[in-house]
């Protein structure tokens, strides 16, 4: 099995990103799996195209893509990616789309075919906090979560999918009230993330993951 974890580069007012800095302290074999890393820009239309390039080289059979998510207190499984950029801040190539198409011929939104809750459920056997999003935003991770799954479609037979991860603590000294998690847990999250994946067969776990707001 060959799995392409992906992780962003800084952006904003970050000196830093933990998706990025945790996909590099993953091991490159993780049970009959390999693991491939790549760094992706913060940058709506270029992402898309580095992640198709990489699919090519690759051939996948999972594409796992890891963001932060500044002022979430949990690891946060995403369900659902929606056909649209909306940018409340630029990317780091200055672009700010509002209100465009992620793919003119793509879906109006593409769900995780992951084991989303069962991923859940394995975290947070290990008393780290985690949870289904039922929103990855309009920013640069819903584009390339979109992404994903769309070239999932196109290239046949890969399950895809989008775990955000907080802020690490030192992003939040500055940051009054604003949660934070520690690198060493968010990369143990992840690992029991990839390791639900490899071992999962067929439909994903039946428990609640809904949310009343």
């Amino acid at each position: 099995m060959k799995i392409l974890l992906t992780g962003f580069d800084p952006f904003g007012e970050d000196k830093i990103n933990p998706s990025i800095e945790l996909v590099k302290k993953v091991e490159e074999k993780i049970g009959n799996a390999e693991i491939f890393k790549l760094e992706i820009p913060t940058v709506f239309k270029k992402s898309g195209k580095i992640l198709e390039e990489n699919i090519k080289r690759i051939r996948p059979d999972v594409i796992l893509c890891i963001g932060q998510a500044g002022g979430r207190s949990s690891i946060t499984v995403e369900r659902i990616a929606i056909n649209i950029d909306d940018a409340r801040i630029s990317d780091n190539l200055g672009e700010k789309p509002i209100d465009e198409k992620i793919r003119d011929d793509g879906d109006n939104a593409y769900f995780s075919n992951l084991p989303i809750k069962k991923i859940v459920e394995e975290i947070k056997k290990e008393n780290i906090p985690a949870e289904i999003s039922n929103s990855a935003g309009t920013f640069v991770c819903n584009h390339l979560m979109y992404e994903s799954l769309y070239l999932a479609k196109k290239y046949k037979n890969i399950r895809a999918g989008f775990i955000h991860i907080p802020y690490l603590p030192e992003q939040v000294i500055n940051k009054a009230n604003t949660p934070s998690m520690d690198l060493e847990n968010s990369l143990k999250a992840i690992n029991i993330a990839i390791k639900t994946i490899i071992n999962h067969n067929g439909e994903d776990v039946k428990i609640s993951g809904g949310k009343i707001s």
